[in-house]
């Protein structure tokens, strides 16, 4: 059988099953335009061990195998024999491919699922069943595509609480490179993705891999390289010792692992991954309502009188959804008791959330409010009546995080209860939101005498699954202590991440930028916060704050009650601007130019008419005269008309073009760009570009 190529947006994909065991992909990379699979024969023949698309040693892979497992404390080393290929291509919209095989002597048949869609993005996930009488445990199990020796770097992401996404570099040498999540949820440290890529590739330039793991749980990803020269990056699921272990007739089956390709840098990287995220859903997300949530406004005081003066202002100021933040429950006056009782309490709420939630709506906004199902605190009724629901051993409880333990989601009883509760508030007040938080990492988790995050993360989607399928309309944000599961498994299932709990947006604006490689706007909470940051104490100007909100599903996390007229009248206007301009913000393709001030950033979020754009100053520049301000991803061919959109930043050195708009070839905005503005640290100026 001729290879298998599967190409769509430039990019391209080819199967190679000439050879015995499984199919191997000879390539995953640009397009290589109309040729016939039997042509490309030669060009497949190569002296370095291809990887199959689940590499072991049967098939000359001596790195680390993409399957692990014993059998009653055997080894068995896995052959496989290729039952059938199921190929699907469309030409220049991707296509499908289905690949089954077995190993009777080993007990187990594999089906491995591999698609691109219209956008070159490739999803892979495995089915492995054991087709023995004696159980078969499964220690690990990856998806993986190869890369080519020009991919020379790795860029990956690390971070903490309030500080997520902060990149890494490091040559792609030989040996692995691991990534493992051990927390029981994506985690602050997630990678997110994993980048091989050419020498000094940058948003702008360089060829690109990049891999993905929709997973919730705990997950890995890894790069490695062999002497022998070949290489590959991989995702999958992290197993815990016996987590699955699988009877005669049973199926693991893996997460989807997403794989993308870019030609000319991250964005287009990026670009690709929205592209998908954006069309997978199967209905547009509506028009992103600017949100106020009162967490950092009033904390655990839910006086009404205060929550009412807070949603006026709000309203005058052009919000259109206010959500109830953490301490509307009972006996939730701080956070070390109450998690776990959902019920409205009616000490502080005589009347229920509905006075509160009627002002909301007369005033025109959507009402909405905060959950942690996943958690309980020990000081709980629920706690105290049913100890047994707490995920752990039963002999002694999990080490304490936040004061607070996990819910064992996969016993059905504490899911039906979890389910009723939400279900029940969801009614009652008509809800059009929850913010859905997760404030712990997962420390020994057990479930039924085995570990128990694999069912954990099972059983927190149906959940969110069937409370989406009662109540279609219902919005959910994925919070997780900040950006703490922020991963395509969630966001399968939810409309919008809290990026971090930092609103210092000196912090956001790196936050945002290297979380947007992954996440589009429109699905990235970016809120203005208070003008002293709670977390880092830094003060900042209203103009820095809203500006850098302004590029993400905007909000609010402030105590309007406490801004001067002059603030929220500034306030408005931003919130305006944004409501003028999220057609582009939530619809465009991101770009980020490679700018050579590492005090500044320049990014921005382009359709073919219009686009939005950043020059942000960081810190002070070392440079006396800033570069040129180059505005990347715009048509060469078209001429622009370019104007200064929101208010100047205070203390802003403007030149010409900056007072009047300016029209300029795409070609000139790209390459020559135009004399930048001499900006305070911590200021931002917006523009807005649009085809003359």
């Amino acid at each position: 059988m001729p290879p298998v190529i599967l190409s769509a947006a430039g990019a391209c994909l080819v199967l190679d099953d000439s050879g015995p065991g499984l199919p191997r992909v000879g390539h995953f990379g640009a397009d290589l335009g109309p040729v016939a699979g039997s042509v490309l024969a030669p060009a497949l023949e190569s002296p370095a061990p291809v990887p199959p698309l689940l590499p072991s040693q049967g098939d000359g892979w001596y790195g680390r195998p993409g399957l692990a497992g014993t059998r009653h404390g055997e080894h068995w080393p896995v052959r496989w024999t290729l039952d059938a290929l199921d190929a699907r291509p469309a030409p220049g919209a991707g296509g499908t491919v289905t690949v089954t095989a077995s190993d009777p002597r080993a007990g187990l048949r594999l089906a491995t699922e591999l698609a691109m869609d219209a956008h070159g993005v490739v999803t892979m996930r495995h089915a492995l069943t054991n087709t023995a009488p004696t159980p078969y445990r499964l220690d690990g199990l990856t998806c993986a595509l190869p890369v080519p020796a020009r991919a020379a770097e790795l860029l990956d992401f690390t971070g903490r609480w309030a500080l997520e996404k902060t990149p890494q570099r490091r040559p792609f040498t030989y040996g692995v490179w691991s990534r493992e999540n051990r927390r029981g949820r994506t985690g602050h440290d997630g990678t997110g993705l994993l980048v091989a890529g050419t020498a000094g590739f940058g948003f702008r330039g360089g060829e690109v891999w990049a891999v993905h793991t929709g997973w919730s749980g705990d997950h890995l990803h890894h790069a490695e390289r062999l002497p022998e020269g070949a290489a590959l990056l991989a995702g999958g699921e992290l197993l815990a010792p016996g987590e699955i272990t699988l009877a005669e007739g049973e199926t693991y089956l893996t997460p989807w692992v997403y794989f993308t390709w870019s030609g000319s840098g991250l964005d287009e990287a990026g670009g690709r991954l929205h592209d998908h995220l954006r069309a997978r859903r199967g209905r547009p997300l509506p028009v992103r309502p600017v949100t106020l949530n009162n967490w950092e406004a009033t904390y655990f005081d839910h006086g009404l009188d205060r929550l009412l003066r807070l949603a006026d202002q709000a309203a005058q100021a052009g919000v259109e959804r206010f959500v109830l933040d953490d301490g509307w429950f009972r006996g939730r006056r701080h956070d070390r008791a109450g998690l776990g009782d959902w019920y409205v309490d009616e000490q502080v709420w005589p009347d229920g959330l509905h006075p509160l939630a009627d002002h909301v709506r007369k005033l025109g906004m959507q009402f909405g409010l905060w959950f942690e199902p996943e958690m309980v605190n020990p000081d709980s009724d629920l706690a105290r009546e049913h100890p047994d629901w707490i995920l752990g051993r039963h002999e002694r409880t999990p080490p304490p995080q936040r004061h607070q333990q996990v819910l064992d989601l996969a016993r059905p009883e504490a899911f039906d209860h979890l389910l009723d509760r939400l279900d029940t508030l969801v009614r009652e007040y008509s809800l059009d939101y929850i913010k859905w938080d997760h404030n712990r990492d997962i420390a020994e988790p057990v479930h039924d005498g085995v570990a128990g995050v694999h069912a954990q993360t099972l059983a927190a989607y149906r959940l969110i699954d069937e409370l989406r399928r009662r109540h279609p309309a219902l919005e959910i944000e994925s919070c997780s202590s900040g950006g703490a599961r922020v991963d395509y498994g969630v966001l399968a299932r939810t409309d919008r991440v809290w990026t971090s709990d930092s609103n210092d947006a000196i912090d956001r604006q790196a936050i945002q930028r290297w979380t947007a490689l992954l996440v589009p706007p429109e699905m990235m909470g970016s809120h203005v916060g208070a003008p002293h940051d709670h977390v880092t104490g830094r003060s900042l100007p209203l103009a820095f704050r809203a500006a850098t909100a302004l590029f993400g599903h905007m909000g609010v996390e402030w105590d309007l009650t406490s801004a001067s007229e002059a603030e929220r009248e500034e306030l408005a206007v931003w919130i305006a601007l944004h409501k003028r301009l999220r057609p582009v913000l939530h619809a465009g393709r991101v770009v980020r130019a490679d700018h050579p001030d590492p005090a500044a950033l320049v990014h921005g979020v382009v359709l073919p008419e219009r686009a939005v754009f950043a020059f942000v100053q960081l810190a002070s520049p070392v440079a006396s005269a800033p570069a040129p301000l180059r505005l990347p991803g715009l048509d060469p061919a078209a001429v622009y008309e370019v104007r200064v959109a929101g208010p100047a930043p205070g203390g802003a050195v403007l030149p010409a073009w900056a007072r009047e708009p300016v029209r300029l070839p795409g070609s000139v905005l790209g390459e020559l760009g135009l004399p930048a503005p001499g900006l305070r640290p911590a200021s931002a100026l917006v523009l807005e570009v649009e085809r003359a």
